[in-house]
């Protein structure tokens, strides 16, 4: 069995949060501080921290240090709700991050309730926040436990954006799949596409894959069905920012158009996400809110211009993948291979 090496993309040290900045990479490895819920605001709005499991954790954290902040200040707790609110206004797409402020939100109210000291209430809080991590990375080993069976011994993996140690509280989900495999020793080549505008693929997966010495090849976003078609990719295994009741996935832009693919070429394409990703209060893809960024984002590559100053671009940050071009989605807790309404309320039911 190879071993892999560890990476973590955040660490809780005196009281204070450290993540690593994620606009830097790969050409430098830099660790922000993140001292007040500003900042981690901030971190998670401006994507110096990103990745849907990630931006949960880190929430979860950041809403500890705000409570914190109140403590520190000897302020009451009645801008808890504003600290809440602004956390939860950073990103909208993404489940985990909602579910994870939610969770410790309400922990929050439980510790009121018992009249706890604010002292032992910010001690609770932090102690619930490393909880959630802790979980997830327990959950991302197990998703790649299941996933990785679904790989044959030999195998070409295309995989988009990067979901891996640094979506993630250190593992991955798609990206911890295919991890577990090169673990077991399974003859693993990733293909990385480099999903633009943002090149998550080229400059954070490619980046995990050196690190860890899996053998992988970048290429163009434009160049997957191509590549397809040519018989050189045998999967693909994406991550999810949500799942919806009847199994559509929010995923990042470019996702939905991979599917269509490799429908079309016959080619198993796989989801993997925690349970977290769930989100059973939405019936359909078409009922998510689906974030637009900054034209800017799109016009600039590298922080040079690429277009015109006066052409108008559109950027969304997503698409949504229907529940039918799916051909399982990988969890924790075992895999879906039947997608619709039915089969995931029960799995999640039973499995629960």
């Amino acid at each position: 069995m190879r071993r892999i090496k560890d990476l973590r993309p955040i660490k809780f040290e005196n009281d204070t949060l450290y993540a690593i900045n994620q606009l830097l990479l790969p050409e430098e490895l830099k660790w922000e501080e993140l001292k007040t819920y500003q900042d981690v605001a901030k971190a998670i709005k401006d994507m110096i921290i990103r990745g849907a499991p990630l931006i949960g954790i880190v929430g979860a954290y950041g809403f500890a240090i705000g409570i914190k902040q109140l403590v520190d200040e000897r302020k009451d707790f009645s801008e808890a709700q504003k600290i809440l609110d602004t956390l939860k206004n950073t990103r909208p797409t993404a489940v985990n991050l909602f579910w994870a402020l939610d969770r410790i939100w309400n922990k929050f109210e439980k510790y009121l309730n018992q009249n706890k000291s604010p002292e032992e209430i910010v001690k609770l809080l932090f102690k619930e926040a490393n909880r959630i991590e802790l979980e997830d990375y327990h959950a991302n080993k197990s998703i790649g436990g299941y996933g990785q069976v679904l790989l044959p011994q030999k195998a070409n993996v295309l995989t988009h954006c990067n979901t891996g140690a640094l979506a993630t509280s250190g593992w991955g989900t798609a990206l911890g799949v295919i991890r577990s495999a090169y673990e077991e020793g399974k003859d693993i080549t990733v293909f990385v596409d480099e999903t633009r505008p943002y090149l998550q693929g080229a400059r954070l997966t490619a980046w995990e894959l050196v690190y860890e010495e899996i053998p992988h090849y970048l290429i163009t976003d434009n160049s997957a069905g191509f590549l397809m078609a040519m018989g050189k990719i045998d999967a693909i295994i994406v991550g999810a920012d949500r799942i919806t009741r009847n199994g559509d996935v929010a995923n990042k832009i470019g996702t939905y158009s991979l599917s269509v693919l490799a429908k079309e070429h016959n080619i198993p394409f796989y989801v993997a996400a925690p349970t977290s990703t769930f989100d059973l209060e939405t019936a359909s893809g078409k009922d998510i809110v689906i974030e637009e960024r900054s034209e800017d984002e799109v016009k600039k590559c590298g922080g040079c211009d690429i277009a015109p100053e006066e052409t108008k671009a559109i950027n969304y940050s997503f698409d949504i993948t229907p529940a039918a071009n799916i051909s399982a989605i990988i969890t924790e807790k075992g895999i879906i291979s039947h997608i619709d309404e039915e089969h995931i309320t029960k799995f999640l039911k039973f499995r629960g």
